[in-house]
């Protein structure tokens, strides 16, 4: 695809990589707004970026509009894609760029430009009679645009702050062709079938409430699969050589100081006032575990020290950035933070890297690498962030992982490994990220005793494997479509006696069941064998147990799989087994 690159300059990028679909989605954006304006011509355009698999665009609207009226507007789009208007980039100074976007009633527009740098370049694109303010890049025309789709509506906040007015923003998707988008629709609805919110809510596992925006409730089954999740992380890490640690939620202003995050972090951060002392409600795990590093003196022989943390952090999300258990003010972060000499680093580089694979391996998941090195707002010298940068690399190469550079995408402190998991309807989620930092123990003043007697500064591993573990059962739920493998199931199997003469039975095998560690309920209401299964089919539990005279007789139990249906008759020592065994596997 022929495109206009933001320097105005003519490039060329394909959809298949990720640039080429953001540009091209991108492109259908502004052909969105383009029909918006010649069916509503007193809308206001405010924002229309790419985003994964597709793009939004934010309008006000003088009287609401409804998926109704998308048809109209496909229609109006289609028009504009079938005269294959070329995009022409151009710009303006400042005053003109204003006047411009005054003249054209679009004051959103306008506080944009004012919120620009001094010595920003001021760009727009036009096709046709449409030009809207955009840095770029676009498609060279808009004939490239062949197959699209209005997906949905919603209301946002101009720029996320619920003090501003709300605006309606129209998402869509597109395609270089009818079949790619049909697939990726056919995706959109399976999505909402397995929606972690809706699931979330019928198997019992977690709820929002409006007294806690943000703030998640786990319910006892979502709680089992948290800490089953938890139990797994603690195996791991203790076979690994981690200690586990935790550290104060609340911690006072100068530590935050210290750390940067108060300069670099600050909006996103809870405060409170103690003993009139400014104290924050952590966003991060990473200080607490610097004091606990410090709290005694340590030795090149104590290193490398890796220390873990099932840390509770809060971070302030905008309302209208949050979602389910994906977009949260509080969850649990899966921390760990390693202190080592600058000659450990490649090697516990490549241990995280073999951990993290090991944990999406369980779970099925394949994944790919980025590379992510320094940002405008860093903190540090350029000499340790290409020593941090290339000790990242040289792990990577040494693993044999393969990996895309994310330029300019690392954290303030230091540049990360990212790793984007694809769950089973080909959508990717960043979960895992090593961060090497050169410039916490130096803030911190961190220290060790070297072999020759004298003190060195040690560098720091900031790594998570499940990220947030909150999102990461959020994903879960979306990636099995909440049909748990055994092991993480909530309840396991699924007692279901034909009539309350076969109780007794039912509660032996039930506690047989408990003895052996398998998670178990009975269904003891007064109903028909055939609504017992299709209740447990709906609570998508693993097995199923049915007992009955002929199973009490004979000391079994007959077993219906979710996966496999009827499996027959099991003696119960048998099925304890075969359950047991899968559970370990």
């Amino acid at each position: 695809m022929d495109v206009i690159l933001k320097d105005g300059s003519l490039g060329e990028q394909s959809f298949e990589d990720r640039d080429g679909a953001r540009t091209f989605r991108h492109t259908t954006s502004h052909i969105l707004a383009q029909a918006v304006k010649k069916l509503y011509p007193d809308a206001k355009l405010a924002i229309g970026p790419a985003i994964d698999d597709g793009f939004y665009y934010d309008f006000e609207f003088s009287s609401p509009i409804s998926s109704d009226d998308f048809k109209a507007i496909e229609k109006e789009m289609k028009r504009v894609v079938k005269e294959r208007l070329p995009m022409e980039r151009f710009t303006l100074p400042r005053e003109e760029a204003i006047a411009l976007m005054k003249e054209r009633n679009e004051s959103y527009k306008v506080e944009l430009i004012e919120d620009l740098p001094e010595d920003a370049v001021i760009s727009f694109f036009r096709q046709g009679d449409f030009v809207d303010l955009c840095a770029g890049p676009h498609l060279s025309n808009t004939g490239y645009v062949k197959a699209f789709r209005l997906t949905s509506l919603a209301g946002a906040y101009w720029r996320g702050n619920e003090k501003n007015k709300m605006l309606t923003r129209i998402y869509g998707t597109s395609f270089p062709d009818k079949e790619q988008l049909e697939a990726h629709l056919a995706r959109i609805e399976e999505a909402k079938k397995r929606d972690h919110r809706k699931l979330g809510k019928e198997l019992g596992l977690f709820t929002l409430m409006e007294e806690g925006p943000g703030f998640p409730f786990f319910l006892p089954k979502g709680m089992i699969l948290k800490n089953t999740l938890i139990d797994y992380w603690r195996k791991l890490h203790e076979r690994e050589g981690y200690q586990e640690i935790s550290t104060p939620i609340l911690l006072n202003k100068k530590l935050w100081e210290t750390s940067g995050h108060w300069d670099h972090y600050r909006e996103n951060m809870y405060t409170t006032e103690i003993d009139e002392e400014e104290f924050a409600v952590k966003p991060m795990n990473c200080p607490g575990g610097m004091l606990v590093y410090k709290s005694q003196p340590r030795s090149y022989r104590d290193l490398p020290l890796r220390i873990g943390e099932l840390g509770l952090v809060h971070r302030h999300e905008k309302s209208g950035q949050l979602h389910g258990l994906m977009r949260v003010r509080c969850f649990t972060q899966d921390d760990a933070h390693i202190f080592m000499t600058q000659e450990q680093i490649t090697d516990e580089i490549k241990g995280v890297m073999r951990l993290i694979n090991e944990v999406y391996s369980k779970f099925g998941f394949i994944y790919h690498v980025e590379l992510s090195t320094r940002p405008e707002n860093s903190i540090g010298s350029d000499e340790d962030w290409e020593l941090a940068t290339q000790g990242l690399r040289k792990a990577l190469e040494e693993i044999g992982m393969e990996y895309v550079v994310n330029e300019g995408d690392g954290a303030f402190y230091g540049p990360k490994i990212d790793f984007h998991l694809e769950d089973s309807l080909g959508r990717t989620w960043q979960c895992g990220t090593i961060q090497l930092d050169f410039q916490l123990p130096m803030r911190f003043e961190a220290e060790y005793m070297g072999a020759d007697g004298e003190k060195h500064r040690p560098i720091m591993i900031h790594r998570v494997v499940y990220g947030s573990i909150e999102r990461f059962i959020g994903i879960l739920i979306e990636h099995y479509a909440g049909k748990f493998p055994l092991w993480l199931a909530p309840v396991q199997v699924k007692v279901l006696p034909i009539s309350e003469k076969f109780f007794g039975y039912a509660g032996d095998i039930l506690q047989s069941l408990k003895a052996a560690g398998i998670r178990c309920e009975m269904d003891n209401r007064d109903e028909k064998i055939g609504y017992k299964i299709r209740g447990a089919q709906m609570e998508k539990v693993p097995y199923m147990l049915i007992v009955g005279q002929k199973e009490e007789e004979s000391q079994t139990v007959s077993v219906r799989s979710r996966e496999d249906g009827d499996l027959g008759s099991f003696a119960l020592e048998d099925f304890v087994r075969k359950a047991a065994k899968e559970a370990e596997e």
